[in-house]
């Protein structure tokens, strides 16, 4: 078996774990980002959409070394 390609036009990620039988494989990023969108999103529209650049996980990088555990 295979890597599983997030299935949304301009996303790499792999290592998908939800699947659609209509809509295919889908990322935990793109996932979050549709969720954010509300339950009247078309699907079909997000999936052709382009990814936006994941500005939270650069602000978490950034803020963690400002803020480490201890």
């Amino acid at each position: 078996m295979g890597a599983m390609e997030c299935d949304r036009n301009w996303c790499e990620n792999v290592m998908c774990d939800r699947y659609s039988l209509e809509h295919g494989y889908i990322c935990d990023e793109c996932f979050d980002e549709l969720v954010s969108k509300g339950p009247e999103q078309n699907i079909e529209d997000f999936m052709s959409s382009r990814k936006r650049k994941n500005k939270n996980k650069e602000a978490r990088a950034r803020f963690n070394i400002v803020f480490p555990i201890y």
